[in-house]
């Protein structure tokens, strides 16, 4: 790939981001769903990329119109194939950009914190992850199998689609293949498209319901404020800076360091990741391979956190800004949105549609009982932002959690951030891409465990979760909401 293709491939979403940003202040339908320009362009560049505009101009094409033209945009759509494998690529790159910066310029909490912070969230996305494979798992043994002669690892797709993504999907290709279901990568990419697609348009839903119905804690359908804050611009008199001038411009510009920091913290994950699938290597591989399908973006926000430590531990002077981070964390996944939606692949969708559908669906219907049902009694503060990254997640990847959770707390006045991001670091290594969804299908075809012992590892999973989630996580939120009041009421006396 060519520096002129990388070049003109960041220019193109430079241009698709002022367009979306233009067409969010003149199209008040984008206003009043509070569609993120990042979306709106994202959606611009499905229409125009090879998987619609591209099929329509095979079609004329065919017919002999234009021949050469059209032939090209077949391939590629508007933007041609170079410039839309550099965007393939970028969201797997800026995700760990985006979870690197969490926990930069930001005071560490506790460790007591912390955990308070992710208990809830984990137990929740646990249950979501190992429901999915019990209703994939029992769709296979009763459905697909006897009635569409699907293999019965056709039930870890849900799981593998949604929450794994297309990275993991794609990463699974050689273990479909060993199985003997090599067309079994096509429906997990398929799957990943839908979840991820899905996942972004039901949640926009779920947030203006959330919204209208008094759910939400920072957006609110009956303060919609002006024209001009609807359609996402700031009065002069209400703007402040976006971040601050900590180090004198003459030696280096302080959006310059923060970078720098941003890029430590992304490194020291791919040494910790490196080392990890190096020991992995010497130890184990030969029985199962794990740590090659683990996700740099979850050490690199280990590596965010261990350079925040050694920052609080020597920054005397106050040099690291935390709106500077937070404006490279927004450009990454501005970036990460527009790239990844361009790129979505439609085609794997209509093959083997009947049981990709069945599928697809009950996915879709369990996650969203999930949030109605499950969210509001597991996360009792705050629950719709933190239930709402949670169901994006376990739709569409993390970084769909992440932009439902900017649209509905974009200056993250709630913790839905730093609890989504605790959370990970104990639930990445197993679900959506780690120990589990890498072992899944190997543990279902060998005759030790096979799909009924691997059904009832989930299923024993999902009811421990569960239990954590609505009762000893619960009874410890109400024992610490009554400690703190008699603390206030002690405090009034």
């Amino acid at each position: 790939m060519s520096p002129d293709t990388v070049g003109l491939a960041l220019l193109l979403l430079g241009l698709l981001l002022l367009v979306s940003k233009l067409v969010r202040v003149k199209w008040k339908l984008t206003q009043k769903l509070y569609l993120p320009g990042s979306i709106i362009g994202g959606g611009i560049a499905l229409l125009l990329g090879p998987d619609v505009l591209g099929r329509a101009m095979g079609l004329l094409a065919g017919r002999g119109i234009a021949v050469d033209l059209t032939a090209r945009m077949a391939e590629g759509g508007l933007f041609g194939v170079d410039v839309m494998s550099v965007w393939s690529a970028l969201p797997s790159l800026l995700i760990s950009v985006v979870f690197a910066s969490l926990f930069l310029g930001k005071r560490l909490p506790k460790m007591r914190e912390a955990v308070n912070l992710a208990g809830p969230n984990l137990a929740f996305g646990v249950t979501v992850a190992s429901g999915q494979y019990v209703i994939g798992i029992l769709l296979a043994l009763l459905v697909l199998v006897p009635f569409l002669d699907v293999p019965v690892i056709s039930g870890a797709l849900i799981e593998i689609g949604f929450l794994g993504g297309h990275g993991t999907a794609a990463g699974l290709g050689t273990t479909f293949e060993q199985v003997g279901w090599a067309e079994g990568q096509d429906l997990a990419l398929g799957m990943a498209t839908v979840g991820l697609l899905s996942g972004v348009i039901i949640g926009i839903a779920l947030i203006n319901w959330g919204a209208r119905r008094g759910k939400t804690t920072v957006i609110s359908a009956d303060n919609k404020g002006t024209d001009r804050e609807q359609a996402g611009l700031i009065d002069r008199a209400d703007r402040t800076a976006g971040s601050t001038m900590t180090v004198h411009p003459s030696s280096m510009d302080p959006l310059t360091l923060h970078f720098g920091l941003v890029a430590v913290a992304v490194i020291i994950g791919q040494l910790i990741l490196s080392g990890l699938q190096w020991l992995e290597q010497a130890l184990w591989a030969e029985t199962i391979e794990v740590m090659a399908y683990v996700p740099l973006f979850p050490l690199a926000m280990i590596g965010g956190i261990i350079v925040q430590m050694v920052i609080d531990r020597f920054d005397r002077d106050d040099i690291v800004d935390q709106r500077s981070v937070e404006r490279i964390q927004g450009l990454s996944l501005d970036v990460l949105i527009i790239a990844a939606m361009a790129t979505l692949s439609l085609q794997a969708i209509a093959d083997n549609l009947a049981p990709f559908a069945i599928l697809a669906t009950a996915g879709i219907l369990w996650c969203l009982f999930a949030f109605l049902f499950l969210a509001p009694r597991m996360m009792p503060d705050f629950w719709f932002e933190r239930g709402i990254g949670e169901f994006g997640q376990s739709m569409g990847v993390t970084a769909t959690g992440m932009v439902l959770m900017r649209v509905v707390d974009p200056e993250a006045r709630t913790p839905a951030y730093p609890a989504f991001g605790y959370k990970q670091l104990i639930f990445e290594p197993f679900f959506g891409g780690g120990l589990v969804t890498a072992a899944a299908i190997p543990l279902m075809v060998s005759p030790l465990v096979g799909p009924w012992g691997f059904l009832g590892i989930m299923a024993v999973t999902m009811a421990i979760a569960l239990f954590f989630g609505l009762v000893v996580l619960r009874r410890r939120h109400r024992k610490e909401q009554r400690a703190a009041a008699k603390e206030q009421g002690k405090a009034a006396v």
